[in-house]
């Protein structure tokens, strides 16, 4: 699972399970830890059950002074790249949207069939009978139905 990620029962069943003596291996410092506040917290309840850590890509041992010192070295830098990497994705987010791309699902309907779709409703017809002519949850049709022009849609 992703480092990012907060729920991770498998991390956290490992790390209740680990004992004095043992050894924790693992490939990657960004697979084990959030940020690095949360790698020195599992560092930390590690050093207190007196279990060591070995991360083979970055040949890091926390038994040692040096592998200690490198080990929060290259947390600080995978925060860092986590940090940058995420506002490089908001930049582009950002410059797509000022070129008029549109993220997210294509619509169902188009503009006529959106105004169709309007009128039956002011009619009378029954959502329920709306959503299965058009094939639409419930969600997606009031989504239609409370959107003035279908540029509005795109726009949100």
């Amino acid at each position: 699972m992703s480092g990012i990620d907060n729920n991770r029962p498998q991390l956290q069943e490992c790390l209740r399970y680990v004992r004095e003596g043992d050894t924790l291996v693992i490939t990657k410092i960004d697979r084990l830890a959030r940020s690095t506040l949360h790698l020195c917290q599992i560092v930390e309840s590690l050093q207190k059950k007196k279990v060591d850590l070995i991360v083979l890509d970055q040949n890091i041992d926390t038994s040692t002074s040096s592998g200690r010192l490198l080990l929060n070295m290259l947390g600080v830098i995978a925060q860092f790249e986590t940090e940058i990497r995420a506002e490089r994705q908001r930049d582009g987010i950002r410059k797509a949207k000022e070129k008029g791309i549109r993220f997210g699902k294509p619509f169902k309907l188009n503009e006529t069939q959106v105004n169709e779709l309007r009128q039956k409703r002011n009619n009378g017809i029954k959502i329920k009978d709306l959503m299965a002519e058009y094939n639409l949850s419930k969600a997606c049709l009031y989504n239609y139905l409370s959107c003035s022009p279908l540029q509005e849609m795109t726009d949100a």
